[in-house]
């Protein structure tokens, strides 16, 4: 289920024959490539997702599957597992990337189990049910969010931190802000 959003969008995956699924927070071309793969919607020149495909065809290569394999800081972690000359290579991945070469391949998607424990819901088949995903998700962000906020503002942090850990958390907090932002305009719209 693509939830339309501006310039954030949610996805919701769903496990083949069960009832486990997880959102994940896209952007709008990601989006769009998902939703154009699953109509079967095809354009005159490749788009970044085709050239991709065609990129490693043409290496001799073939997309085996894709693992969401990682979520660290409420961040989703994936590879694609590309075979060539016998030989299995793991690419890093984004999700939504990932999700839109797999949703117009004949190509599997696995999720580690990790995953599930982390993120899952059980049957979110209702509106009311994902917009208590995202409720419940929103209040876990907005926990991590005081907690990096007071970290880095905190003056032993900052003056014994080295600048690249007090960039990454400042980053961390932009990227876990604009989820809750992104989250609020969701649950605004599904009323």
């Amino acid at each position: 289920m693509i939830t339309e959003l501006g310039e954030q969008q949610v996805i919701f995956l769903r496990e083949i024959g069960g009832d486990r699924t997880f959102p994940i927070m896209i952007g709008i071309s990601e989006a769009l490539a998902i939703d154009r793969r699953l109509k079967g919607v095809k354009f005159p020149r490749p788009l970044t997702h085709d050239l991709l495909v065609i990129i490693i065809e043409a290496m001799g290569g073939r997309l085996e599957k894709v693992v969401i394999d990682d979520l660290v800081d409420h961040t989703f972690y994936a590879k694609l597992h590309i075979s060539r000359n016998g030989e299995t290579v793991e690419v890093d991945a984004r999700p939504s990337d990932a999700v839109a070469l797999v949703a117009s391949m004949d190509v599997p998607m696995f999720v580690n189990e990790s995953i599930f424990s982390k993120a899952m819901q059980k049957d979110i088949g209702t509106k009311e049910d994902r917009i208590n995903i995202l409720r419940q998700r929103q209040t876990d962000l907005a926990d991590s969010i005081l907690e990096v906020s007071n970290m880095i503002i905190d003056e032993e942090f900052l003056s014994t931190a080295p600048p690249e850990e007090i960039d990454k958390r400042r980053r961390q907090l932009d990227m876990m802000q604009t989820e809750y932002q992104a989250i609020e305009e969701v649950l605004r719209k599904l009323g």
